[in-house]
């Protein structure tokens, strides 16, 4: 979308399901996108182009983050795991697993180090993407978590549920703030 005019610059198509999320690149030249057909796709925004399918999500993919580097990217689904992927190679990295539930948000930090999934389970998790390691567990939400955002220093979460509510986390002691 050109957020001027309110055109459409292009339509990329080629997901055979519904898409739930998109994440840009920093560099604002390739999009990835998440499907409920349990695939990611890297598109070149330029073109319009399909560079590559990722496939590993044993169902519907509900988020996806790029890391700030534009190399990786990590995303949640259905079958309540986070996968890291190279976004060059298409290879899955890692599969993290710790959630007992969907995984409908994730949001990395931007030094590109942790990301932060929300989750159906009614937590939020803080993961270290090298070490594969869960850190840490955030809970107070009694519904569930469908959004989850990283503030720009890296230090805070904002995380929303159906639960109605907001919540404001420190994400080096786990204390909902707010």
């Amino acid at each position: 979308w050109d957020l001027a005019s309110g055109a459409c610059l292009r339509t990329l198509e080629g997901h055979t399901k519904w898409v739930t999320s998109v994440s840009v690149t920093p560099n604002g030249r390739r999009a990835v996108s998440g499907s409920g057909d349990t695939t990611l796709r890297v598109w070149d925004l330029a073109s319009g182009a399909c560079l590559r399918t990722l496939e590993g999500h044993a169902g519907e993919v509900y988020s996806v983050s790029v890391t700030p580097d534009g190399r990786r990217a990590v995303s949640g689904g259905s079958e309540n795991t986070l996968r890291v992927w190279d976004l060059v190679s298409g290879v899955c990295l890692r599969t993290l697993e710790r959630h007992s539930s969907v995984v409908m948000s994730v949001s990395v930090t931007p030094d590109g180090r942790r990301a932060v999934s929300g989750s159906w389970d009614q937590t939020l998790r803080v993961w270290n993407l090298a070490s594969e390691v869960c850190l840490r567990i955030l809970e107070g939400h009694t519904h569930f978590v469908t959004s989850v955002s990283v503030t720009p220093d890296g230090r805070r979460a904002v995380s929303g549920s159906y639960d109605r509510t907001l919540r404001f986390w420190d994400l080096a002691s786990g204390a909902c703030l707010r």
